[in-house]
């Protein structure tokens, strides 16, 4: 089962849970993430050891999708 996980300063909240093999399911957590993205979240899936990539759809494959907000620096 793929999770779907929003990272904010209370720690981590699972908005959706998903099966590749659910279509049902993968349709109800890219809805989450859709709606994530669009109050400003970044959405990242683990690209090996210590890497990280940003993704706009949800990678029905992948174990773990993590949201989260830009760092503000400047």
């Amino acid at each position: 089962m793929s999770q779907l996980v929003r990272m904010d300063q209370t720690g981590h909240t699972t908005l959706a849970e998903w099966s590749a093999d659910d279509p049902a399911s993968v349709r109800i957590a890219d809805a989450a993430m859709r709606h994530a993205l669009e109050q400003g979240y970044f959405a990242v899936v683990s690209a090996g050891e210590g890497h990280a990539e940003q993704v706009r759809d949800l990678p029905a494959d992948a174990p773990l999708v993590i949201l989260r907000k830009p760092i503000a620096g400047g």
